[in-house]
């Protein structure tokens, strides 16, 4: 399955993250979640392990019969995008919903993805994806993808035609949806038919056949141990690796790798063309389509509607990246420092900025957000000024400090500033500070404190004066 999203990308606000009988998937791949426990079950994400820095989770806690967290996803509806190949372009059959009958959170920490059958035969279900396009490992770095997921916990004929994932989609395929599968799709889980079995896929290159062998992909498939992917939850992850010198891309069920893809197992124009980009997430149920029709096809009058992937957590992580920090003093402090160009983060994104002279800004900061900046030279004549490019569309009594610190995130500011609503999220001001005197070569961290959770500022770029 391929998607993208129509809607133009919006930053969180507020925020409270195989084998030949393949080759006949449909013209767009698709990817599916992955699953661990009792179907009540949930679990809190693990914590990031050493050295890596989460920068999107969302645990799905909620009150029964809510839908999901719209600062984190969008709700895919319809049979397509609007302009795009009918059907998803997968030859699936149902209509994605936003209700709350097909996608909601369950009060334990789960969310369902439900698809139903009406009196007339047809089916709905549900599809959400991230807001954010950008989840790509820093160069030099890793990203790890990660869910817990129960997959519909139907088997036999009672589960023909259901076709559960959990994947991601190059980001320049959202709001054009015909440069599939050359902008690149990563499924981390797909599953269907009820089968204990469950396949990864990088989607790539032309299609049908070309570089990637589409419409398979390279893809690889393995069986969930103890409990079935349908009977318990298991976890499903990717991690995609710019560490090594052949950049690699890693599929795990419960911790195991079980499928990797190289990139020397394609062209450098191919590779280039699916992973020099963001991409986004996905989790959906499909009803029928190419990969069911691969394994015997449906739904049909004795598939059985009504069960759930369940949905644990979703997280994503970065590691590393040390490949382009800039030397020690590489940075000047008087210069103009873009926020983009940091060298590691907690809690933001970035995005098309429409200030002067265009590029990129973070956004999406909040309470407990920070940003990192290796090397940035102050010289031997003292800083005392600080000011920065700030934007906010924050709500009435929303508003927070912008804090620069100097070597580490827990020392004390040497300066700071307030920042509340400017107009909306790109209406652009600068606003200085007075700092304590700065001389020589730090790390300078900036960190965002405020009162509540909301969302309160985006920052463009920042400098230093005398």
């Amino acid at each position: 399955m391929s998607d993208t999203s129509g809607m133009p990308r919006t930053p969180r606000r507020p925020r409270p993250l195989r084998r030949a009988l393949l080759a006949v998937v449909s013209t767009l791949g698709l990817a599916v979640t992955a699953a661990t426990a009792a179907p009540s079950a949930s679990a809190s994400a693990p914590p990031p392990p050493s050295g890596w820095n989460q920068v999107f989770l969302d645990d799905f806690e909620g009150p029964a019969g809510s839908g999901v967290n719209t600062s984190h996803w969008r709700y895919a509806t319809g049979k397509g995008y609007p302009g795009g190949p009918a059907n998803w372009g997968t030859g699936e059959i149902e209509t994605m919903t936003s209700s709350t009958d097909n996608v909601s959170l369950d009060g334990s920490g789960n969310l369902r993805i439900t698809p139903r059958r009406d009196a007339s035969g047809n089916w709905t279900s549900g599809r959400i994806e991230t807001n954010r396009t950008d989840f790509q490992p820093p160069a030099g770095g890793k990203l790890r993808v990660e869910g817990r997921i129960q997959v519909p916990n139907v088997t036999g004929a009672a589960a023909k035609g259901y076709w559960p994932a959990f994947w991601m989609l190059g980001a320049p395929y959202r709001g054009n949806y015909w440069n599939w599968p050359a902008v690149g799709e990563l499924d981390i889980m797909e599953n269907t038919q009820g089968m204990n079995t469950v396949f990864a896929t990088m989607h790539c290159g032309t299609s049908p056949g070309g570089p990637c062998n589409e419409t398979s992909g390279i893809g690889g498939s393995t069986t969930c141990q103890g409990t079935t992917c349908q009977a318990g939850f298991h976890t499903y992850r990717m991690e995609w690796d710019r560490s090594t010198s052949v950049e690699e891309i890693r599929f795990y069920l419960d911790g195991n790798n079980f499928h990797t893809v190289r990139e020397n197992q394609v062209d450098a124009t191919t590779w280039s063309n699916a992973t020099d980009h963001g991409f986004f997430v996905i989790l959906n149920v499909a009803m029928g389509g190419g990969f069911p029709d691969a394994f015997g096809g449906g739904p049909d009058a004795g598939t059985r509607p009504g069960h759930s992937m369940l949905v644990d957590y979703v997280q994503v992580l970065t590691s590393g990246g040390g490949t382009t920090e800039p030397p020690t003093g590489d940075r000047d402090a008087y210069g103009t420092i873009q926020a983009e160009s940091y060298d590691g983060q907690s809690g933001v994104m970035t995005e098309t900025t429409s200030d002067t002279g265009g590029g990129r800004n973070v956004g999406a900061l909040a309470n407990g957000d920070w940003l990192h900046f290796r090397g940035v030279d102050f010289g031997s004549t003292p800083a005392r000024q600080f000011s920065a490019r700030v934007a906010s569309g924050a709500a009435s009594g929303v508003s927070g400090l912008v804090e620069v610190r100097l070597d580490s995130r827990s020392n004390a500011p040497v300066g700071s500033f307030a920042v509340g609503n400017t107009g909306g999220w790109q209406s652009w001001r600068t606003v200085p500070a007075n700092i304590g005197s700065v001389t020589g070569t730090h790390d300078v961290y900036l960190t965002f404190t405020s009162g509540q959770p909301s969302d309160f500022v985006n920052v463009n770029w920042f400098t230093f004066g005398h």
